[in-house]
């Protein structure tokens, strides 16, 4: 159950495979993950953490609401 909050890129991408998305594969200039049609842009590894309005936005654009993320 990861929190809802500042979170670290890596276990950002753990969670999202849990979530059934695939990747992250590169392009542009951000790695993105993939779940059927659904496209979600990662950030790029730097020192610190994702911060929690970031990761409002990235579960938005998953189509994952806060209950389901905090059960995943």
């Amino acid at each position: 159950m990861p929190p809802y909050g500042p979170i670290q890129r890596r276990r950002l991408i753990r969670t999202l495979r849990k979530a059934g998305f695939e990747g992250p594969f590169a392009g542009g200039r951000h790695q993105h993950m993939v779940r059927g049609a659904v496209r979600v842009d990662i950030p790029n590894p730097h020192g610190g953490d994702i911060g929690r309005g970031l990761l409002a936005v990235i579960l938005q654009q998953a189509g994952i609401t806060r209950e389901e993320w905090e059960n995943l």
